[in-house]
């Protein structure tokens, strides 16, 4: 079975330089291992290419197998919250689940679909926040004033 292992940067930044630029490229790509060569599945190439951005930053590397299959908790942790939180998000219906026994079960890629999701609407209010800050004439206002105009605003929306 597989486990979780933690792979620390090597020094030799050259090398992962060329392979970051290697793994840009559009041109299919092949695994060479001695005398065998196998082509790259796009999934792997992807994750490669994560792993020599880590390591090019000088950031360590930790993989963990997942199941297709989460318990709430691993589903939970994954996501960064809480697995009460979770539950409400699951019975509100924001994210599908499954009851094959007495525990729910969560799917890996609607679990990864609602953390994109959710990253995507905290962009696009971070965006509406800094353009509001900007029409307001506040966007390098000291945080005094920007807390006044907050204050004002929610008075108005209250």
């Amino acid at each position: 079975m597989a486990r979780e292992t933690t792979v620390l940067p090597g020094q030799d930044s050259a090398l992962l330089d060329a392979l970051g630029a290697a793994l840009q490229e559009q041109a299919p790509a092949s695994l060479t291992v001695g005398d065998s060569s196998v082509p790259l599945p796009p999934e792997l190439r992807q994750v490669l290419a994560e792993v020599v951005r880590a390591m090019r930053r000088g950031q360590a590397v930790t993989f963990a197998p997942m199941s297709q299959q989460l318990t709430t908790q691993q589903a939970a942790d994954l996501i960064g919250i809480s697995r009460p939180t979770l539950i409400k998000l699951l019975e509100s219906g924001q994210i599908p689940y499954e009851t094959p026994g007495r525990h729910r079960r969560l799917r890996l890629s609607d679990v990864l679909a609602f953390q994109e999701l959710r990253r995507t609407e905290q962009r696009e209010a971070l965006r509406e926040l800094a353009q509001d800050a900007q029409d307001l004439g506040l966007y390098n206002a000291p945080p005094e004033t920007f807390d006044a105009a907050l204050a004002e605003a929610r008075r108005k929306h209250a």
